[in-house]
């Protein structure tokens, strides 16, 4: 697919981080790009910079999202492009005591499904809403309607102590990938999903320099975290390279996570 002003595009959080990364990625090559995002001053912002339009947006509501696809294509119109980049995490472990009082614990249920609905059926929520518009694109001259890319992680594969919520989100994007890219081929549609390992995002940017700086000497190589640009790089290649179809690529310095 060639990235022009007659193409749109929608990223789901696209305010910051991976996100904004890829927004600015697109729009840096004429993309009309809507933002999905909870952060109004901050997707607002960004999108003025672009050109864009912004869209609150919590992923986990149908009826939020089916306004925000209405919104984002009255202003661009169908989009060709989704990138979906919302997702949060929590930690917790399975069961646990507690080393002072003995008392045992387990993983709030309520705490496991909400990464859940967000991280996963989030995703597969836009996934589902974006390529139903599609299906009425007249194809480009490859045949191709759409391009979609999901975002995992590393610990979809090698998940850490306290991470059996955020894992199973993200292994089940992962899972769901090959899937959905071959329910969508014969419809000119393709899907991919990244795994990133540690990146530099808010959220990473909130932990003390120790912190980060632990984080940073454990990648084999290059020792540092990952850079949203980056993300944002291969996003876009797996949009703009037709033969890139139902294909989950970690991008993580060779990373392999430690238990903890």
């Amino acid at each position: 697919m060639k990235l022009d002003s007659s193409i749109a595009a929608v990223v789901t959080g696209g305010a910051s981080g991976l996100g904004e990364a890829t927004v600015r990625a697109l729009a840096a090559h004429g993309v009309k790009v809507a933002i999905f995002d909870m952060n109004e001053a901050k997707g607002e912002a960004v999108a003025q910079e672009v050109g864009g339009v912004f869209c609150k947006c919590n992923v986990t509501s149908d009826a939020d999202v089916d306004a925000a696809f209405e919104k984002a294509r009255a202003a661009h119109g169908q989009e060709r492009i989704l990138v979906n980049c919302a997702g949060t995490g929590n930690a917790a472990k399975t069961a646990s005591r507690d080393k002072q009082t003995g008392e045992t614990r387990h993983f709030p249920l309520d705490a496991f499904n909400l990464i859940i609905q967000i991280n996963l059926v989030g995703t597969f929520r836009c996934v589902a809403k974006s390529a139903k518009g599609m299906l009425d694109l007249t194809p480009l001259e490859d045949g191709e309607r759409g391009a979609i890319v999901n975002t995992a992680s590393v610990a979809a594969e090698d998940g850490q102590m306290g991470q059996a919520a955020y894992s199973a989100s993200k292994g089940g994007v992962v899972g769901m990938t090959l899937p959905i890219a071959r329910d969508l081929a014969g419809d000119g549609i393709r899907v991919n999903t990244i795994l990133p390992g540690i990146f530099s995002t808010p959220l990473m940017n909130g932990a003390p320099p120790q912190v980060k700086e632990a984080l940073a000497a454990s990648v084999p190589f290059p020792k540092r975290l990952g850079n949203p640009e980056e993300y944002a790089q291969l996003a876009l290649t797996m949009i703009t390279n037709g033969y890139f179809n139902g294909e989950d690529v970690r991008l993580d310095g060779s990373i392999r996570m430690a238990p903890r």
